[in-house]
């Protein structure tokens, strides 16, 4: 019998958006296990897709993961033996890999441009037949490929995935899975850029960097077959595969948890007051069990008792009000000099301090009234009904306003970074595609985030309060127009 890999694991985000709590949540069972086993955790930045990448991400990855107690052994900002850690610095990594595939015959050349594919999706839907690549060219003679290719004909490398049988793998959790070669196309593996898909990158990179067990969410299950021929065609041993459960909001379907439905933003947990040992917590009751019915434990009492036998493929619900529960635990077992130390580090510092006060400076008298003018600095959701009236544009359906609250909100998804200029000329270019009067559609925005029918210069109120906090508050309001106030404050 083969003696057993060292364990090496990895988390692998991409740098598309704000950290999710998804990312925490597998970074969370990857790190345990490998303080459990005496491994190694690694962090990887998947930025091969460029136009999504956002140059504020990475950052903030890195940020937020540190921010809930966790650290890694190796990646891009802590280097390690396996360097570089970005996928876009490995980019000679695949190519050169996509070439010993088209040599050993696993993979060919596909010169089919974007109109003939385009037209086949036109021709497959009206036939009602299955999308997919027809694999036009993989029949194409391998020399004649090289000379389209070298006389600079564009072209992507596909991966020759079986025609028919099983394709098999085991999930430590599940057992064996078995899925269909007539469920696969024959998968895109290099780009006519040269770059990566996700699937020649993942499998290059897992196999360079060693990593023994890939442990991520259940949503991967159904490309993981496309991984497995790959492993097979370098002629690789694969990783030992645990998929994780997804989390679910607390709706009687148990969807998939999204930032329509639920915060996902770990900065939004942050920035409302939540305790990143409460997060990283409730993020260890997802799906696993420390046994009995003990729910509040430490990182280090999670890694302790840690096995896999313990996780469950129930979908876990990510309920905040089980999280608030447990932030409370830890709040109110503080020591007073700790609990006056994370207050001063959440809100009550200079730093916060000094954005606020030039928004309040010209509206007081005295140092009492600070805290009254800024109050809706210092609150998480906020509570519409008493201002119920002003919640609505004269002639529009509350439907209609609910609708475009939300649309302005998705402004900001493909932002980077969050200033007073940034959100002014979103708000500015809202507005006139709304065609509301200013005065109404402001006013609307200033209920949504303040709470209040008059505040300092809107846009530097939401630029102070933050981008997650005024994207949920903002939500919130949408949902409590939406319902004709019938929402849950």
């Amino acid at each position: 019998m083969a003696a057993a890999r060292p364990v090496r694991v990895r988390i692998a985000p991409s740098p598309t958006g704000d950290p999710h709590v998804g990312t925490a949540y597998i970074a969370l069972f990857n790190y345990v296990f490998a303080r459990k086993t005496g491994g190694k955790f690694v962090l990887r930045i998947e930025d091969t897709d460029q136009t999504r990448a956002r140059a504020d991400s990475e950052g903030m990855i890195f940020d937020a993961l540190r921010w809930v107690g966790l650290t890694w052994d190796e990646g891009p900002d802590v280097g390690g033996p396996h360097a570089p850690y970005r996928q876009s610095e490995r980019r000679q990594h695949y190519v050169d890999h996509a070439k010993l595939l088209l040599e050993s015959g696993a993979a060919y050349r596909c010169f089919c441009t974007e109109d003939r594919l385009a037209k086949l999706r036109v021709q497959q839907q009206a036939e009602k037949r299955t999308s997919g690549y027809d694999r036009q060219c993989r029949g194409l003679d391998p020399a004649a490929g090289r000379d389209r290719a070298a006389g600079g004909e564009a072209h992507v490398v596909r991966l020759k995935m079986p025609l028919e049988g099983p394709i098999t793998f085991k999930d430590q959790l599940r057992g064996e899975v078995v899925r269909q070669a007539t469920e696969f196309q024959d998968q895109v593996l290099l780009k006519s850029d040269g770059l990566p898909t996700y699937h020649l990158a993942n499998v290059v990179d897992d196999h360079l960097m060693e990593i023994s067990h890939v442990i991520r969410a259940e949503e991967w299950i159904s490309t993981t077959g496309i991984h497995v021929v790959l492993y097979a065609a370098f002629g690789w041993e694969p990783p030992e595969f645990i998929h994780m459960p997804l989390l679910r909001n607390p709706d009687k379907d148990k969807t998939k948890i999204s930032k329509r439905k639920n915060p996902v933003s770990i900065n939004y947990y942050r920035d409302s007051g939540y305790l990143p040992q409460a997060l990283l917590n409730f993020l260890g009751t997802m799906g696993w069990s420390f046994g009995g019915d003990r729910e509040k434990f430490t990182l280090a009492e999670m890694i302790e008792a840690f096995a896999w036998e313990r996780v469950s493929l129930g979908a876990p619900v990510f309920d905040l009000k089980k999280l608030t529960w447990l932030n409370e635990q830890y709040i109110h077992e503080m020591s007073l000099d700790e609990l006056a130390e994370r207050f001063i580090a959440w809100r009550l510092n200079k730093d916060y301090l000094v954005k606020l006060l030039p928004l309040a400076q010209k509206r007081i008298k005295k140092l009492d009234e600070l805290i009254p003018l800024t109050e809706y600095f210092f609150s998480g959701d906020l509570d519409y009904t008493p201002l119920h009236a002003e919640m609505g544009v004269p002639e529009v359906t509350p439907v209609d306003v609910s609708k475009a609250l939300l649309a302005f909100v998705e402004r900001f998804e493909a932002r980077e970074g969050w200033s007073t200029e940034m959100i002014e000329q979103e708000m500015t270019a809202w507005t006139e595609a709304v065609g509301w009067k200013v005065s109404h559609a402001k006013g609307l925005i200033r209920v949504a985030v303040t709470g209040r029918k008059s505040s300092p210069e809107l846009s530097a109120v939401m630029a102070a309060l933050g981008k997650e906090i005024s994207r949920r508050r903002l939500r919130k309001a949408a949902e409590y127009i939406a319902s004709g106030g019938k929402a849950k404050q």
